[in-house]
């Protein structure tokens, strides 16, 4: 009974002239330089990380000339003619800077030849990425799996505990790594295509118009295929996005294939954390008569942060497979090199179920790469062919033979005398040098520690996280009614002041903020000859680490007299806008809306509609941090001197107010009686009522249009 089903684990069966299975990033590298040196049309590359520098020849670490990939395409594109490139990659967060090519728009987008577009998407629900890994040559040949062209992705199939030319682009070393990628021609290559040019035209709102290709297919010359002639299976997960229903092709698809595995599953993956790949597995082990699993993964995950993660919630997953695992078929498994210590890192994607089925794609077996993350993944099915079951057995072959430090052979000879992958490979496996070594389910974390992790949903969610609720409390929904009453705000504000004013009242925090004390900070600051630029120094540094406005403004009318103290906040807030409106026109509109989200983005669209009157506005409503206003008015195209001279405008009003304010309510925290306690909370309700009615007008003038 056929697995492959197209439109149920699949999207598309299409057909491929060759198909090559690319053991290691070394191989895959060569094959795409090989492959883009042929390319006469186009060249699409979607990545969930690039890296510009990386260099993608490493036969030897004395090579001549060993081209970086950025100026590999730069000067393949000034040389054909007509050729485009298009690079899709995955607009990262900061968390993940470290790791990461630095703004790789500049060596990608800006210094580069005018037919090399490169995109950062960020077309996907906060909380997701753009993970699919392809490359399409003149939409004739297509590679797709688990290696990105990167930093820290190049090793060989020895996986040497010290090659010279494993380092990254900063000339540092890094540990052996493993991953498998799939090479297709044909029809199945031209699907990849399309499947990348509907992904352009969400991320970019541009179509792309591929120009036919009457040169000869552009197949690696040193590539060997493994298939000819064979049907190619294309899998995805994408999530729910703006009005597109989710797609999770790929968890069918694991699924379906480990139903109807009858002898052996072979799996390698980064990681194993997907609740439901997990529970189709336990039934598959809790029957009494089933295949045999063999899981290859990652001694430990890169990184303390995924090591207190995703370890911990793989520890917990695996767990219950062993406790399921009543007929003892169950073997974890990770590459150990020669040394005793070192790991080769798997960041492979891929499952052999049989002879009958394989899978390769970029999807590690996590709940995010079933739901969340945008994933592509390639299958065969051999449906009884031995032309193509054979060529199946032999990739797992040739992974257990390189993890074993053996031939092909002797792992088909092994496995074919005992009838069992898991004799097979424990019966290979040497007591020392190169070998699979049993992996502890709980290798670098305790189950018991693992317990403390919280439930999967908050570190490796199903499906996209509502983000934009976290501001629902502070910006208006469309009808112009916010979600928090202004009545609720007033009453709150109020009964902090009075809280306030008895702490200061009856608390030794009175003695603290005494007339002496705030006279000494003042003239420690007021009489230091740098004071003005100290302040602006100050107003700078905090709006880059995103200090409340408010909280600076009250600090400087704390600190200095009425009038100073109001030159010097409005000084400063100008400062402080400037200064990050240029970083959000840097950042560029695709990335601060990311930051801003989507009722934020609003004021972007308000902001550039109405200029000054607008800007002026919005300084009056507690819509979003001013850092973010700032940051999504640079990026809004906004003119900066409507910007400037709205900011000023909208914050001089409530500067005054709060200096003002400051003043009176020093004076009650230092003589509390009732007539200044009155005052206090009079300018306290003027404050409050002169931001709700800005907001109720800007609500107002917005329904009108």
């Amino acid at each position: 009974m056929a697995v492959l089903k197209e439109g149920e684990n699949c999207w598309r069966i299409s057909h491929a002239d060759r198909a090559a299975f690319l053991i290691d990033c070394a191989a895959y590298f060569e094959s795409v330089a090989d492959a883009i040196e042929q390319a006469q049309t186009s060249v699409c590359i979607s990545a969930w990380d690039i890296d510009s520098r990386i260099q993608l020849m490493r036969r030897s670490d004395t090579d001549a000339d060993p081209q970086s990939l950025g100026p590999f395409l730069n000067a393949k594109t000034k040389r054909t003619r007509g050729l485009q490139v298009y690079v899709l990659a995955w607009d990262f967060p900061m968390l993940y800077v470290r790791e990461r090519e630095w703004l790789p728009i500049f060596n990608l987008g800006w210094k580069t030849h005018q037919h090399i577009h490169f995109h950062l998407d960020d077309e996907h629900p906060i909380g997701a990425s753009q993970h699919q890994k392809l490359v399409v040559i003149d939409n004739r040949l297509a590679f797709c799996g688990g290696m990105d062209l990167s930093n820290s992705r190049w090793d060989t199939p020895q996986h040497e505990v010290e090659d010279p030319r494993r380092k990254d682009p900063n000339d540092k070393p890094y540990n052996p790594v493993h991953d498998l990628q799939m090479a297709v021609s044909g029809e199945a290559a031209a699907a990849l295509g399309e499947l990348f040019s509907e992904r352009w035209a969400m991320a970019t709102g541009t179509p792309i118009d591929f120009q036919d290709s009457q040169s000869a297919e552009p197949w690696p010359k040193d590539l060997r295929p493994d298939l000819k002639d064979v049907k190619i299976a294309i899998a995805r997960t994408l999530p729910a996005y703006k009005g597109r229903q989710e797609v999770r092709e790929v968890q069918k698809l694991y699924s379906d294939g480990i139903a109807a595995a009858e002898k052996f599953i072979y799996i390698e993956n980064q990681y194993f954390t997907s609740t439901t790949i997990a529970k189709v597995l336990a039934n598959s082990l809790s029957e009494a008569k089933g295949p045999e699993i063999v899981l290859v993964l990652p001694r430990e995950s890169s990184g303390w942060l995924e090591q207190s993660t995703m370890d911990a919630l793989r520890a917990r997953i695996l767990k219950n497979l062993f406790a399921a695992d009543r007929h003892d078929r169950l073997r974890l498994f990770y590459p150990a090199l020669s040394d005793g210590k070192t790991a080769a890192y798997v960041h492979s994607k891929t499952m052999i179920a049989d002879d009958q089925l394989a899978i390769i794609g970029s999807a590690n077996l996590s709940n995010r790469s079933m739901g969340l993350d945008s994933e592509c993944c390639l299958a065969i099915e051999a449906e009884g062919k031995d032309r193509v079951a054979e060529p199946i057995a032999a990739l797992r072959n040739r992974l257990l033979a390189e993890h074993l430090n053996v031939s092909a052979d002797a792992v088909s000879s092994t496995l074919s005398d005992k009838k069992s992958l898991i004799q097979t490979i424990e019966s290979l496996s040497a007591a020392s040098g190169r070998r699979m070594e049993k992996l502890e389910y709980a290798y670098s974390l305790p189950v018991d520690a693992a317990s403390l992790v919280p439930d999967h949903e908050l570190l490796d969610p199903e499906t996209p996280i509502e983000f934009d609720r976290m501001v629902d409390c502070f910006v208006s929904d469309d009808n112009g009614q916010a979600t928090i009453r202004p009545v609720i705000k007033i009453t709150s504000v109020l009964l902090i002041l009075f809280a306030l004013a008895a702490a200061w009242r009856w608390s030794p925090l009175s003695e603290w903020m005494s007339a002496e004390n705030l006279a000494a900070w003042s003239r420690a600051i007021h009489n230091h000859p740098l004071a003005f630029l100290i302040v602006l120094g100050a107003y700078v540094v905090g709006g880059l680490v995103m200090v409340p406005i408010t909280l600076l403004v009250g600090v400087t009318a704390m600190v200095f007299a009425p009038g100073w103290g109001t030159i010097y906040a409005l000084s400063g807030c100008l400062l402080n806008a400037l200064t990050t409106y240029l970083i959000g026109s840097r950042l560029g509109k695709q990335t601060v809306r990311k930051l801003g989200g989507r009722r934020l983005n609003r004021l972007s669209r308000q902001m550039a509609q109405r200029g000054v009157l607008s800007v002026a506005i919005i300084r009056n409503i507690p819509a979003a941090p001013f850092t973010i206003v700032n940051m999504i008015a640079g990026a809004s195209h906004l003119k900066l001197k409507d910007y400037m001279i709205g900011t000023a405008i909208g914050m001089l009003p409530g500067i005054l107010a709060i200096t003002i304010f400051a003043d009176r309510l020093l004076n009650t925290f230092q003589n509390p009686g009732w007539v200044n306690v009155l005052l206090a909370v009079v300018l306290a309700l003027v404050l409050i009522a002169g931001s709700w009615w800005m907001k109720k007008r800007l609500a107002g003038s917005r329904s009108k249009r």
